[in-house]
């Protein structure tokens, strides 16, 4: 028990004790002095001790404000009067301070003034006494007065964590339990609250509510509550919440266009908005990744048909997910990104324009050419790498199609024949036009121009208008003469020209051929003079080509005989003597010419003197009908009377060969002249003379 102080008074009313308490008329408090009990710890208007004020016959009323507590022995706060009917007061507690029987004084002396509204005072006594009662522990220090806040790092290893502060009023010997109990907090006979292990505050709860319950030897406790928390720290790596790993991802994306959008926890953060920073690792040129959202965005463009993506169409992003602070915990995903192909190329050729040439020959369904030889769609992927061709069109639309339909296979649809009758509007050229178009949306398309020449095939040989030619050709016509003409045709269309040309005969001694033939026209000349005394008839072989076939024709060329050659006499210059007495008829020095003509016969040849023979003297016979003939002297001299003035004679003798005597056909009566030349003297004394003879040929 706590001791209690010596009494001592105070006056708490200075002005009453300086004067003195003087009471008058019949003012009474009864039931004063007297002495109260109250138990220690009381709450506050409990009450002590009731006691009442009798006034005088008059009649006054208890001045305002009375009775009173005019001091107390010890001083203390711990009491008030307070009305409890009229004239009826009691004495009661106060909230301060609380009377603690073993830290207060035991007994208090309260002086109770009261007076009256006409003057009358009354003093008495009022004695307090406070009870001990067994009281309950008490908590001291924070626990005494709020609730213990107590805060744990996750991670943070069994041990104490906090120590309780109490005390029993009485002294007695305390004890300390838990509840609820856990197994995860004790406390110990001396209060030290502890951890029986680590908490995680991922897994375990983040609050704890401790009750806390000091008791003491008889069985009274007070009980607090603490409140544990468990603080988290950055012990746990970010984990994905996006569970797909691959995605398809349309090519040709603009940059910017979001592809995924990859989501994260931190368990660490659990209940907040994550503080987390998203990466890729390494960077990669064609995405990017917002760091605060982890939307993931294109970043360059992807061409599905660039080589890096045609065989290999995935990327592969390493996305880092790590907690703030940075440097703290991370986590990685592996995605893929797989790049689909669209339909953004058109099929192409190569090239687009087509050139051919096809015989005439071709039989109807003939294939011609297959364009998906030529073309391609660089698009990787089915439907959008699949085309097909359509509208056929142009100059020769009904001359070709496609078979089948879509194929870009290209056919004959009808003969192409130049030679067929139907055919006759047959065209050498051609211009048509193909749409290659895809076959997935959005069809793009492109022309292909094909131009398509029908070659003419040679079917047929030429073909001579006769059978064979026979010309006639008088042996004088002059070189460089038309002689004659072949002709050939050839049924190919369209017409190609024929060429003529002399592959056989024609030759003679000297000349390897000596005709020539108009290539084109096939007009036949000569190129050198003819002979019938050398070649009467030439049998050629003159050939027609169209360049491929040829055909062959007999050619006969009769060389018609004309009297083109000149009789050659023999001696062709003489000088005679003739006396001038030589008796006529006389064959003057028994001389003669023998000659000969190549195309005459020897009756052909026919003789006179052209010239020099003076009054006719000399004659040769026979005149005609013999290559011989003789000179002959057929008059005579007349010096003597003056008919004859000239000795010496020179006589020029003409011989034609006219062939007059001849009996055979000639295409032409042609006269060739030769010529002899006499020189004859005239002797007017005859004597015997020597004839000299000078030979020569005159032409």
């Amino acid at each position: 028990m706590t001791a209690v102080p010596p009494f001592s008074w105070t006056c708490q009313v200075p002005a009453l004790c300086k004067e003195g308490i003087q009471g008058g008329g019949t003012l009474l408090l009864e039931n004063l002095p007297a002495t109260g009990n109250i138990a220690e710890n009381s709450p506050a208007n409990a009450s002590v001790h009731v006691f009442s004020v009798k006034l005088s016959p008059s009649r006054a009323e208890v001045a305002v404000q009375y009775p009173i507590i005019i001091n107390s022995n010890p001083l203390t706060n711990a009491f008030q009067i307070v009305p409890e009917s009229e004239l009826v007061y009691k004495v009661v507690t106060t909230e301060n301070p609380i009377l603690d029987y073993e830290t207060m004084p035991h007994l208090f002396d309260l002086q109770i003034y009261v007076m009256d509204t006409a003057g009358a005072t009354d003093l008495q006594t009022l004695t307090v006494k406070i009870e001990d009662v067994d009281e309950a522990p008490m908590f001291q220090g924070n626990m005494a007065t709020q609730t213990i806040m107590i805060y744990i790092l996750e991670g943070t290893g069994a041990g104490n964590i906090y120590q309780i502060e109490a005390i029993d009023p009485e002294r007695q010997e305390l004890k300390y339990s838990l509840t609820p109990a856990s197994g995860l907090f004790i406390v110990s006979n001396s209060g030290t609250i502890s951890t029986t292990r680590q908490f995680d505050y991922e897994k375990d709860q983040h609050c704890y509510f401790l009750n806390i319950t000091v008791t003491d030897n008889l069985g009274l406790k007070t009980t607090r509550t603490v409140i544990v928390n468990i603080i988290n720290t950055n012990d746990e790596a970010p984990y994905f919440t996006t569970k797909q790993i691959n995605y398809m991802i349309p090519e040709e994306q603009h940059p910017g266009t979001i592809v995924v959008n990859i989501t994260a926890k931190d368990p660490d953060d659990e209940g907040f908005i994550s503080r987390l920073t998203y990466s890729i690792s390494p960077p990669n040129e064609y995405f990017s990744i917002n760091p605060l959202t982890g939307v993931i965005q294109v970043a360059k463009r992807i061409d599905r048909e660039a080589s890096t993506f045609r065989l290999h169409p995935r990327i592969t992003l390493i996305i880092c997910v790590e907690d703030s602070p940075r440097g703290g915990q991370m986590n990685k995903k592996e995605i893929t990104m797989i790049i689909e192909d669209i339909n953004d190329n058109p099929p192409e050729c190569n090239p687009y324009t087509f050139s051919f040439e096809i015989p005439e020959t071709a039989t109807l369904g003939t294939l011609l050419f297959a364009l998906r030889d030529y073309c391609y769609d660089n698009d990787v992927e089915p439907p959008n790498n699949k085309f097909n061709f359509t509208g056929l069109s142009g100059l020769g639309s009904d001359t070709f199609t496609l078979d089948p339909a879509g194929s870009g296979i290209v056919v004959s649809a009808r003969y192409l024949d130049f030679e067929n009758p139907p055919n006759q509007t047959m065209k050498d050229e051609y211009s048509l036009t193909v749409v290659v178009q895809d076959i997935a949306w959005p069809n793009y398309m492109n022309n292909i121009y094909i131009y398509i020449k029908i070659l003419p095939v040679n079917e047929f040989d030429p073909v001579f208008d006769n059978s064979s030619y026979v010309f006639n050709v008088p042996e004088i016509t002059p070189a460089t003469s038309k002689i004659g003409r072949v002709s050939a045709t050839d049924k190919d269309l369209p017409f190609a020209g024929i060429t003529y040309s002399i592959v056989g005969g024609g030759g003679t001694f000297g000349y390897t051929n000596i005709f020539w033939i108009d290539p084109e026209k096939g007009d036949m000349k000569i190129i050198a003079t003819l002979d019938y005394e050398t070649t009467q008839r030439y049998i050629l072989e003159v050939q027609a080509s169209d360049s491929e076939k040829t055909a062959t024709v007999s050619v006969t060329v009769n060389v018609l005989e004309v009297n083109d050659e000149k009789p050659v006499c023999t001696p062709n210059s003489y000088s005679l003597a003739v006396p001038v007495d030589l008796a006529v008829g006389t064959n003057i020095e028994g001389f003669s010419i023998l000659c000969h003509d190549p195309d005459s016969g020897p009756r052909s040849f026919r003789y006179f003197i052209n010239s020099g023979n003076v009054n006719n003297h000399f004659t040769f016979s026979p005149s005609a009908g013999s290559n011989s003939s003789r000179l002959i002297l057929a008059s005579r001299f007349d010096y003597e009377n003056g008919l004859d003035t000239t000795w010496a004679y020179s006589l020029r003798i003409y011989i034609t060969d006219d062939n007059l005597l001849s009996g055979r056909d000639r295409a032409t009566v042609r006269v060739e002249t030769g010529t002899v030349t006499l020189s004859i003297k005239v002797i007017p004394n005859p004597t015997t003379l020597l004839p000299t003879t000078h030979k020569g040929i005159h032409s």
